[in-house]
């Protein structure tokens, strides 16, 4: 592995090659905070899946895309006069400082649990209105609920249980069922929402991430689709011509190889 000081070389090569991109290519020079948001978005989602399939080289390349694009943003604000890539590592690196008292301070700290109270008690203290401040808005549906549920635990709004938290799933699978019933699709849709709610708060009682859960389910079904898509060619077979116990047969297979 590198030393610090061949870090810290590699770094300034970056930021040299920065200097250089903004300055000499057209491409690089028109870029702006805005232009750069959804490819940031995109690189930050293909670290993700890189990441889910525990790829190592590919997590490298995917850091590096994502790492280029701080060092662009921080850039685009030192020509703004607004921060330099100096001034938002020593934002970070006095937050954590700030954010750790058990670390850099007095405060004793007996396991994870209390360091994400005192994290979020920390926020508040920095003139955070609400814990849930920190959720960003644009985020998915699903991601969204995972941090709200984490935020509100981490200052003592939980369940005490798994079991607690289960038996809240049920009420509300019981309340979608009834809802169903009546056929209005608008207290459907309510109800519906509270049950993938009270899920995904299951998941946080049971350790499980159901983000990396759901898309991990994703690429589970897309292999095994694929694989039916396949069988039917090798046979001559459309899918659409084909009936769904035929289908079946090939998907009992796929079910084999991907589990």
């Amino acid at each position: 592995m590198n030393s610090r000081k061949q870090h810290l070389a590699a770094f300034n090569r970056l930021l040299d090659i920065m200097d250089d991109l903004r300055e000499k290519c057209p491409w690089d020079k028109k870029q702006t905070l805005e232009s750069l948001r959804h490819l940031t978005i995109e690189e930050t989602y293909e670290l993700a899946d890189a990441i889910l399939e525990n790829d190592l080289n590919e997590i490298k390349n995917e850091l590096g895309d994502v790492l280029l694009h701080l060092v662009f943003y921080a850039k685009i604000g030192s020509e703004k006069k607004a921060f330099d890539i100096g001034d938002v590592a020593n934002a970070i690196s006095d937050k954590l400082i700030a954010r750790h008292p058990h670390i850099y301070g007095d405060v004793v700290v007996k396991d994870e649990s209390e360091v994400k109270e005192n994290w979020e008690k920390l926020k508040l203290k920095e003139g955070k209105n609400s814990v849930l401040e920190g959720v960003p808005k644009s985020l998915p549906a699903l991601v969204k609920a995972n941090r709200i549920q984490d935020k509100v635990a981490g200052v003592g709004f939980d369940w005490e249980e798994p079991s607690q938290v289960w038996e809240k799933v049920q009420e509300e699978i019981t309340e979608l069922n009834e809802e169903i019933k009546k056929g209005c699709k608008d207290s459907i849709e309510s109800e519906f929402g509270d049950v993938l709610f009270s899920m995904i708060n299951f998941a946080r009682f049971i350790d499980i991430n159901p983000e990396n859960a759901l898309e991990k389910t994703n690429k589970k079904f897309i292999n095994r689709f694929q694989y039916l898509e396949k069988a039917a060619k090798k046979e001559g077979k459309e899918l659409s011509e084909m009936t769904l116990s035929e289908m079946d047969v090939y998907w009992e297979l796929s079910k084999k190889i991907f589990k």
